[in-house]
Formats: structure tokens, sequence, C-alpha cells
């Protein structure tokens, strides 16, 4: 039987009840179980052994320094379980020397990789599959598609030169007997560096125009801003998965000042956490330190 739940911060106000990280979850004695420890989001999971049935009470302990110990009787089943751990009230902190420093118009600032393309021009260029119509195939390829007249197949290749490429490439054909002819393979509709086209004339000799636009992308970061959720002495923001660089921008005491949030999450003025989801995504909730108050 596995029991899965979730660890909480016990609190009157749902919109403070969050997550608590790193907490031991096991079982009282008499129940042998594999012991869990809460990840970011607070989720546990917690095998039990075989001999225990379902209905069975069972005392779930949860341990974690700055919360008091909580031991829960329950019923071992399917169901979720959540517990809400309580702080440990701490004393009050001496008066500062110094007033509290206050710290307001809060924002995330970060950037993100963004392709841009220059124009560079339309690259043009024809090509003929000469062939003379009316010649029986008797079987020697290439042959028109029923197999019945002697065909041709001209194919041609484009370059976009050194570091750009090929959009909207189009193939027509201009000139001939274009009714008899088939485009055999298609190598520059998707665009890229390259582009090719191979076609069939199983008539007298017909003209093609290959055209397409040329572009130059450019990869440059695209710097944006996000805004941190409140609540209490505590702020909530996210981030995306491709989301490089990212700092905290606030104003202390009204001086603005930008805070590079490093792999350490070291704020000067609080402490954050960090959980990642299956996309990828970070979400962060940075606690304030003694000193410090939002405005």
């Amino acid at each position: 039987m596995v029991l899965t739940g979730a660890v909480i911060r016990d609190d009157d106000d749902p919109s403070k009840q969050s997550p608590i990280p790193d907490v031991q979850v096991s079982i009282a004695k008499g129940v042998a179980a594999t012991s869990a420890v809460s990840d970011g989001n607070g989720f546990f999971r917690l095998v039990l052994q075989p001999y225990v049935k379902p209905g069975q009470p069972v005392v779930l302990q949860f341990r974690r320094a700055d919360y008091e110990p909580l031991d829960a009787t329950d019923i071992a089943g399917d169901q979720l379980y959540v517990a809400r751990m309580v702080p440990i009230p701490h004393p009050a902190p001496p008066a500062p020397s110094q007033p509290e420093a206050t710290i307001a118009n809060v924002r995330i600032r970060y950037s993100e990789k963004k392709t841009n393309t220059v124009e560079v021009g339309t690259e043009a260029k024809t090509f003929q599959i000469v062939n003379t119509g009316n010649v029986p195939c008797n079987g020697r390829a290439p042959c028109s598609p029923d197999g019945k007249w002697k065909a041709a197949i001209n194919f041609v290749n484009l370059d976009a030169g050194e570091k750009n490429e090929f959009r909207n490439a189009r193939v027509s054909c201009i000139a001939g007997p274009c009714s008899f002819t088939k485009i055999e393979h298609d190598g520059f509709s998707k665009g890229g560096p390259t582009i090719s086209v191979s076609v069939r004339d199983w008539s007298d000799t017909a003209t093609y125009l290959v055209e397409a636009d040329v572009v130059h992308p450019a990869v440059s970061d695209e710097v944006r801003y996000g805004y941190p959720i409140i609540l209490g002495q505590a702020l909530n923001f996210s981030l995306p998965a491709a989301a490089e660089g990212p700092s905290v921008e606030a104003e202390i005491n009204a001086d603005s000042i930008i805070f590079p949030l490093g792999p350490n999450l070291c704020l000067p003025w609080a402490d954050c956490e960090e959980t990642t989801d299956k996309t990828q995504a970070k979400a962060y909730r940075c606690q304030l330190k003694p000193g410090y108050r939002l405005k």
C-alpha cells in the first residue's frame, strides 16, 4: 500500500498555507515503512509493508526544523493525506538600532532567446527539362506516370549563402507543355539553408522557375519583466523554462537596486526556495529576512 499526501503550513488564511519541502515523513513504531521526504510542493509518497491492510490505523510522523513535531493518527487506505504543520514561534528579535528597511516596487527581470530575421532579398532561377514528346517509353525509365511515353527528369539546387535561409520557396512551370510535367521531389517547401526540386517531363521541353525569399536569422536576448504576488512578507513568482539570468529589481529605502538571483537563491533581504515542474518552469518563494518590510 502506498500513502500519498502533502505537507502545508498551518494558517487560518488559505492563501498563506504554503507547501513545506524537506519534511521527514515516517510511520510510528509498529508498522514498518520506508521513510519519505516531501518535495518542493510538499508532496510525499510513503510505501507500507505488504502486511498492512486497508483500514488499519497508522500514526504518521512529520518532522522538520522550525516546525512543531506532528503525529497524525489516520486510517491506511486509498485517500489523500494533508498534514498541516505549525511553525515554531521564535522570540521577537531585539529592536533594531535602525528602522526597518522598506522594500517597494519589486519586479522580476529575465531574458529569453529570440530569433529575428533580416530580409536579404529574393533569389530566382530557371531550369529546363529537355525532352521530345510522343516517343514511346518501351520500358526504358524514366517514363510518363502511366509508363507509356519516354520522359526526362532534371533538378536544380539553390544555396542561400553563409548563415542565410530560404523562406516562402515556390516552384512553377512557365513555358512548354506544363500539363505533361510533374514535380518529382519537393526539397523546397520547408525552406532552409539549401533547397532543391526535381521535375519529370514526358512531352516536349518545359521550363520551370524557382523563387524563394532569402533571410538572415539572428538570435538575440530579449529582456522580459514579471511581477511577484505578495502574501504577507513573502514574494511568489514563476519563470518559464527558457528564462535566463533572472534578477530581482526593487527599491530599498527608495534606492533602485538590481539583485541577481544566482544558483544559491540568496538575496540580501530575503531567503528564497525554488521548485521545478514537469515543463522545467520554475516557481520561487522568497521570505523576507528580519529588518525588512514590504511596502
